[in-house]
């Protein structure tokens, strides 16, 4: 891969941040953004953007990058790589330890009780470490396979938004991903020579979401455009085109909903 198409690839994946931040307001001055840092690719390609947008871009804001280890998860991420990254970058690092009881609630997954209390503690993290944003590093796929799969297993129309207030409005998470595919993210993080995970983890349970890859793979075929303008159909709902039950209000949120 030549040097001219790389740097073309890394100012497209820079573009597409700036996109979304300006599109969706995810970032202001001033600014305290907790970076949730698995060490996967996604997680390092957000922690380096909005690092080096930090020092480019117009916003000014601090940034916090949180690695969550889970003593008994035979999961493993280069912890000596992302520190040393963000030494050099000049963001503070946060390497915390957990456990948790996967006996307390057997009815539910390893894969659900962790992913359950690793965001439990980066909530908890954001107050302590007076951040007033959490930045997740989900990007357009993963969008996009939540609304099929919460269409086929939750009969709801729902996804990831780009941003969301929670807890009163004390904290905002954001996805400055959000615009950007797996693939897209893939090159950017091989570009950069980032680090695969050292081991990944025997209870990840990601059987929905392939399914819901490979739909949508399949339905690319047919339609190439499919992927995007699912995506950007989440934007323009019409409710008087749905078949909404007489005398009963459809359950909607957020501004984009209309009528004709």
């Amino acid at each position: 891969m030549s040097e001219i198409s790389d740097k073309r690839k890394i100012k497209h994946i820079y573009s597409k941040i700036g996109q979304a931040v300006n599109k969706y307001g995810l970032i202001s001055d001033g600014d305290r953004i907790m970076v949730g840092v698995s060490g996967g690719k996604d997680s390092m390609s957000l922690l380096a953007t909005l690092a080096t947008r930090r020092r480019f871009g117009k916003e000014k804001y601090d940034l916090v990058a949180v690695h969550i280890d889970v003593e008994n998860v035979p999961y493993e991420a280069d912890t000596a790589f992302i520190a040393d990254y963000c030494t050099k970058n000049d963001v503070q690092f946060v390497h915390e330890k957990i456990s948790v009881d996967f006996e307390k609630d057997p009815s539910k997954s390893k894969c659900f009780l962790c992913s359950w209390h690793r965001r439990k503690r980066l909530f908890e993290l954001t107050g302590e470490c007076n951040c007033n944003k959490l930045a997740l590093g989900h990007h357009l796929d993963d969008a996009v396979e939540t609304l099929l799969i919460n269409m086929c297993y939750h009969n709801s129309i729902s996804s990831m938004p780009a941003k969301l207030q929670m807890f009163d409005g004390r904290l905002e998470l954001i996805r400055p991903l959000i615009l950007l595919t797996n693939s897209e993210i893939r090159q950017f993080a091989n570009i950069m020579g980032f680090p695969t995970e050292r081991a990944k983890c025997p209870f990840e349970d990601k059987t929905k979401r392939r399914q819901a890859g490979d739909i949508i793979a399949d339905i690319e075929k047919r339609f190439p455009d499919a992927r995007h303008n699912i995506f950007k159909s989440m934007q323009k709902i019409f409710v008087d085109y749905l078949p909404v039950e007489d005398n009963v209000n459809p359950i909607v949120s957020g501004l984009n909903v209309k009528n004709r």
